[in-house]
């Protein structure tokens, strides 16, 4: 179903990353997964394992880049990457009052320098085979600094416009890069969210439609598209106006 036979995921131990790589273990597949999470990662390995996939799982945090190049390079030397998917991120926004130092440093070094230290390996290792695809997990709110969460949306735009940047760059040389921006979708982050999200979809839907959008190579999968179009028409939206909208929606915790 899906040309991929060589497949990391960061972030692979919940929500996204879990369901994509349950929807891609097949028999053939090779899947390569991280998480923080040990104990999740283990049973999301063991249940793409019972698909027939042969998998290899290790508990790395994106942050420690060594560890995370280290794994990248032995994975590929073993079975050359066709798929990196940068998956993994953390939420956290103002519910709770204001958004400290140290939460905008967490942030932004997973969001942002993590991903950046997911894809300059992945990069490395496919430029001189001139193949491959990388795919880049930004977010609706990507599009709009949201009251709520500025660092969450500030990373979100960062790797949304980092990895269209490197698309151009990149994909004359043979190297697919796609840009994927999901709105709600059910998961252990949202589920500490105590606010009403429209269209909230199921990860398992949600994976489909980014690895269909993966295979036809569609530069920026953002879905659902109805929430995709709202969130850019809040975007073009006066300043003041946009103020008074957002003014009373509610913030992250």
């Amino acid at each position: 179903m899906y040309p991929w036979k060589s497949i990391l995921i960061t972030g692979g131990s919940s929500g996204l990353g879990e369901a994509m790589a349950l929807e891609l273990a097949r028999p053939g597949v090779a899947l390569a997964l991280t998480g923080r999470d040990a104990a999740r990662l283990a049973a999301v390995a063991e249940a793409c394992r019972a698909k027939g996939a042969a998998v290899v799982a290790e508990p790395i945090d994106v942050a420690d880049a060594r560890a995370l190049s280290g794994f990248m390079a032995r994975v590929d030397a073993s079975t050359p990457l066709d798929l990196v998917v940068a998956n993994a991120g953390i939420s956290a926004g103002t519910g709770g009052g204001i958004e400290t130092p140290a939460q905008t440093a967490q942030i932004l070094a997973v969001n942002v320098q993590g991903v950046v230290d997911t894809v300059q390996p992945a990069l490395a290792a496919m430029g001189p085979r001139g193949k491959g695809q990388i795919a880049i997990l930004s977010s609706l709110a990507g599009f709009r600094g949201f009251p709520g969460a500025p660092t969450y949306c500030a990373s979100k735009a960062f790797v949304r416009v980092w990895g269209e940047s490197l698309r151009g760059d990149w994909g004359p040389r043979g190297i697919k890069i796609n840009v994927i921006c999901p709105g709600f979708v059910r998961s252990r982050i949202t589920a500490k969210n105590d606010f009403k999200m429209p269209l909230l979809m199921e990860a398992g839907k949600a994976a489909k439609i980014m690895l269909s959008g993966l295979a036809r190579d569609v530069p920026r999968i953002a879905y659902p598209r109805r929430m995709y179009w709202l969130v850019r028409l809040l975007a073009a939206l006066p300043q003041r106006l946009l103020d008074a909208v957002l003014a009373k929606t509610p913030r992250k915790r």
